[in-house]
């Protein structure tokens, strides 16, 4: 069985308190991203999971490379959740997982892909959860997880986890994703916020035009991020020359989105590598 994972933008993101457990509550809208294309040769941006029957249990990873063990991939964590909650209904499986999301971009691609494994077995072998019960245990997984099991917009406040519906629709623009070839340490990040409270009430956007969303709702984290990485300043820049709506880093970094009228596009250099996707 097969899937394909897609990765979110946040549309406005305010931190809006530093909480006694160290975490940061903040305020934003996620958007789905699904069905982004390259400009380059490599496809468009989506990861691709897929599980078969096996013997034993075993993840095979291609695409991007992924640091660290195979053990702390989300994946792999989703699997073991499932199969600790559902004894005896969970079988051995070769997972296949092709990377194609940029990591540590403020792309949310290792929580699609661990949501999207939790609904891949729960299809698989029939355990009947519904998406309530899914988010739950996307829960376990990461503060953002739970959003991929609905796949829709939401306002989501709390550490991500707390989630509305907002009824945003995007498909009569077009966006230009741009994302360079370079790391943000989103603990740094944090650590450079001061909380506070949001000049404009993201759980009201849909009330409020794309065309007035510039000067009216932002990302908290661009200012420290562009300070250390003038380049990203400079990507949002040059999507405003070439006559984006609304402009922004999505996250913590380091991917910056435009919105544009249909079908029109802006001509990006930066001094780094980077990949390029549009719809």
């Amino acid at each position: 069985m097969l899937c394909f994972p897609n990765c979110k933008i946040n549309l406005g993101l305010n931190v809006t308190r530093r909480r006694e457990d160290g975490y940061h509550d903040i305020e934003t809208v996620f958007y789905p991203l699904s069905a982004l294309a390259s400009t380059s040769a490599d496809g468009g941006l989506k990861d691709v999971l897929e599980i078969t029957p096996a013997k034993e249990t075993k993840i095979h990873t291609s695409g991007l490379l992924i640091n660290g063990n195979n053990t702390d991939n989300l994946v792999w964590k989703a699997y073991e959740l499932l199969k600790s909650n559902c004894p005896g209904k969970i079988k051995p499986l070769d997972i296949y997982l092709h990377k194609i999301i940029p990591m540590g971009a403020g792309l949310g691609g290792g929580s699609a892909d661990g949501a999207f494994m939790l609904r891949l077995l729960n299809d698989f072998f029939q355990l009947g959860y519904d998406k309530e019960h899914l988010a739950d245990f996307a829960l376990q997984l990461g503060s953002d997880c739970p959003f991929f099991i609905y796949n829709t917009p939401k306002f989501a406040t709390g550490r991500g986890e707390q989630m509305t519906d907002v009824t945003i629709d995007l498909s009569p623009y077009s966006i230009q994703l741009i994302c360079p070839d370079v790391h943000v340490s989103t603990v740094t990040a944090f650590s450079e916020i001061t909380p506070k409270p949001p000049a404009y009430n993201l759980s009201t956007l849909d009330k409020l035009s794309v065309e007035n969303w510039q000067g009216n709702i932002g990302n908290d984290f661009e200012a420290p991020v562009f300070k250390a990485h003038p380049e990203l300043a400079s990507i949002k820049q040059q999507l405003y020359l070439g006559d984006a709506i609304y402009a922004s880093m999505t996250g913590t970094g380091s991917s910056v989105y435009g919105i544009f009228p249909k079908g029109k596009r802006a001509e990006v250099k930066v001094g780094v590598a980077f990949r390029e996707f549009y719809m």
